[in-house]
């Protein structure tokens, strides 16, 4: 049996079209990962950028939920620094309220944007610093009804008044502090691998492991491991679908942000000889091929990393392109 498939979404905005097609693009790809038999739809939270609708995690995951019947939904993530965990609880207390046993809360801890649109997030406050995440993850754990935790000051607090069940809560990461962090306190862990491919996802993935406690919901540990995946009908189409994504790693190099190009716009800046061969060093795309290539791409990354799941990236200037990307990979995976 393969380990279940999940997706991660960004509702990428693409040139010519406006946010709102970002959107109800990223809503008609949970449709559709919903019915091919994925297991989870999650969205990132970014902030301040041309390419990237999905800045409010909360508010796209309930419009989500209720176009969707069966899947987890959830944040990939939910950029902790950014927020008082007493707010961050109330939102996925009611996200849990209204979609029982569907919803995710993925957490971070970088900020999802630069430091001046961090500062525009966080205002003055003393209390919205990285150095104190770990102490506001135990207070939003404790808040969303982990009894291990002492709520200190938030003890007179309640994320909602009568709770019924509380959002499956993970830690994310692409570094080794994420991976300890969620090990200390019994969290699953996911590793962000389809943007931090030159990091050491062995040693952080041994880190977790090894140094795990027990928790009540997970007394082993869970690892979800993230890649960028595109499958076409031919490797050479897949390739090609797959520029826009070289281009928007290379404007993420560059400082350059702009909306997703689409494939030929990409190809045709992909014709200079300069930035062909800065492309060429740029991930943008791990697995790009036919199906069968990229689940032989997905079983080596099992292989070397013993994840219990995978959830799936990919930037793409269409959403069709995505969800014919996620049904040729489900049919070959064996989740159809």
């Amino acid at each position: 049996m393969r380990v279940p498939l999940s997706v991660l979404d960004l509702a990428t905005v693409r040139e010519g079209h406006t946010s709102a097609d970002a959107l109800r693009g990223t809503i008609e790809i949970a449709k559709t990962a919903d019915e091919l038999g994925y297991a989870r739809f999650w969205v990132a939270e970014h902030h301040n950028m041309p390419a990237v609708a999905s800045t409010s995690p909360p508010v796209l995951i309930a419009a989500i939920a209720a176009n969707t019947e069966r899947i987890h939904v959830g944040s990939g993530g939910v950029m902790l620094p950014n927020h008082m965990p007493f707010v961050v609880a109330e939102q996925f207390a009611i996200l849990e309220a209204l979609y029982p046993g569907r919803i995710d809360l993925g957490i971070g801890r970088a900020p999802g944007t630069d430091q001046a649109t961090a500062a525009a997030l966080r205002g003055v406050s003393p209390y919205l610093t990285v150095e104190q995440f770990p102490e506001h993850l135990q207070t939003l754990l404790a808040l969303l009804g982990d009894d291990r935790i002492d709520p200190g000051s938030a003890a007179r607090l309640q994320a909602t008044p009568a709770a019924a069940s509380h959002p499956e809560v993970w830690m994310l990461g692409s570094s080794t502090y994420g991976a300890q962090v969620a090990a200390a306190l019994g969290l699953p862990f996911c590793y962000a691998y389809h943007f931090a491919v030159s990091s050491d996802v062995d040693a952080a993935l041994h880190l977790y492991r090894s140094g795990f406690k027990p928790s009540p919901r997970y007394p082993t540990p869970h690892v979800m491991v993230s890649a960028s995946v595109i499958a076409a009908e031919t490797a050479d189409e897949a390739q090609f679908l797959a520029g826009p994504s070289r281009i928007m790693a290379l404007s993420l190099r560059t400082g350059r942000l702009g909306p997703i190009v689409s494939p030929s716009d990409a190809a045709a800046v992909e014709l200079s000889d300069l930035v062909g061969a800065t492309l060429d060093s740029l991930p943008g795309t791990q697995f790009a091929g036919t199906a069968e290539e990229v689940a032989e791409g997905l079983d080596e990354l099992v292989t070397r990393t013993g994840a219990d799941e995978l959830i799936l990236a990919g930037t793409v200037y269409d959403p069709a392109t995505r969800q014919d990307s996620l049904a040729r990979i489900a049919k070959v995976w064996g989740l159809i």
